[in-house]
Order: C-alpha cells, then sequence, then structure tokens
C-alpha cells in the first residue's frame, strides 16, 4: 500500500512548546473483536507507525519543547521510534493505572500476555529543556476509571500545563480542551466521537483529589 502522508495545518500560534498525541496505532489484527476498525465496533480508524512517524511534527514544535505520546504497552517500541521521528528524545513516562470504582485494578482490559490494566504516556524532550518547577514533585502515574474506548483521562491536562511550557498543541484530539489547540478528524467540538459512549465518571474511591 501506498505510504499516507497527512499534513498539519497552517497553525497561526506555532511553534508550541508542548505536544500531546495519541496516534491511532494500527495492531497487527485489525479485525479482532475489540480492534479499532473491527467492523461491529467501528470505533476510529487507524495509521501505520510508518504513516504517524511521517507527520511534520518538528515543523510546528519550538527548538525547546515536550513532547507527550501515548502508546500501548504492545507498541512501545513503535512509540519510541516515532519519538525519534518527530525529533524528540526519550527521557520517562507517566502511567495511567486503570482503576474500578472501589479503586482496585480495572481487570477489564487485554493483552496476549498479561491483562493490561495500564497505559504509558511517553515524554521526550526536543532540546534542553527542563520540566518546570512543578514537574519536580509531579508523581509519574494517573489513576482513574476508563470512560469510552480509547478515551484518555481528562487529569492529563493539568499535569502536562504544571510541567511543561506552552503553547499547546493536541494532535489527534478527540475532545476540544481549552487553552488548547487540537488537530484530528474529531477535534472539532461539534463532532461526536465514534464508538459507544458511556457517562462521565466520578472520582475513584480513595483517590479524590490526587493529582
Amino acid at each position: 500500500m501506498a505510504e499516507r502522508r497527512l499534513a498539519l495545518p497552517e497553525l497561526d500560534i506555532a511553534p508550541f512548546g508542548t505536544l500531546l498525541a495519541d496516534p491511532p496505532w494500527r495492531f497487527q489484527n485489525r479485525t479482532g473483536k475489540v480492534a479499532p476498525e473491527h467492523a461491529r465496533l467501528s470505533r476510529y480508524d487507524t495509521m501505520t507507525t510508518e504513516e504517524i512517524a511521517v507527520l511534520p511534527v518538528a515543523e510546528v514544535m519550538a527548538h525547546q519543547s515536550h513532547c507527550y505520546l501515548w502508546v500501548p504497552n504492545a507498541l512501545v517500541a513503535d512509540g519510541l521510534a516515532v519519538m525519534v521521528a518527530w525529533g524528540f528524545t526519550y527521557k520517562s513516562m507517566v502511567v495511567w493505572a486503570k482503576r474500578r470504582k472501589d479503586g482496585g485494578p480495572d481487570g477489564r482490559g487485554v493483552g496476549f500476555y498479561f491483562r493490561n490494566v495500564t497505559e504509558p504516556l511517553l515524554f521526550g524532550v526536543r532540546g534542553k529543556l527542563r520540566t518546570l518547577a512543578p514537574g519536580r514533585r509531579q508523581v509519574n502515574m494517573i489513576e482513574t476509571r476508563k470512560r469510552e474506548h480509547s478515551r484518555k483521562p481528562d487529569e492529563q491536562y493539568k499535569i502536562i500545563e504544571s510541567c511543561s511550557p506552552g503553547p499547546y498543541l493536541e494532535l489527534f484530539a478527540r475532545y476540544p480542551h481549552e487553552g488548547w489547540t487540537g488537530w484530528g478528524n474529531e477535534a472539532d467540538g461539534g463532532v461526536i466521537p465514534r464508538g459507544r459512549r458511556y457517562s462521565s465518571y466520578g472520582p475513584v474511591a480513595g483517590l479524590a483529589g490526587q493529582s
């Protein structure tokens, strides 16, 4: 199949200080019962690692900037390769620990080797830019309940804004967020993301108020 190269739009406030990206990663098994492209579920279209890697991200990012990249546990190596292609050096990660309402691990995750209850948010740096002062006190874990398939916790924005400089760009955004520039097929506030939707979650027992 020919390589699909997507262009980023002309953005008036570029260059950006911080990037958050949640790419539509493609798994080898595209027709499995929980795959994003399964005909019955039709959650979203996916892209190959190569298609994600060739996005001209470096063109809209400041020479001193941060990158936060969501990646499934099974595709961490792909995520690291994409980060390099975008011009960032991997430094650390934030781990999303998915919890039940009672605060225990949410064992509804899938996986060929272990049942996944976590998801990594890789952190990379372009240049020599450290995290802001609050980052030196921020633990690298988010503990919340899951919502719709692939939807990430809103707590990420507060953490990123306190630890990394603006302006802020979110690639493959599915829900607009105040103070951020969003790019993606579902980034507009008038677009309802595909797939089954669930009601918003409340605080996890024993974790209310935790950053």
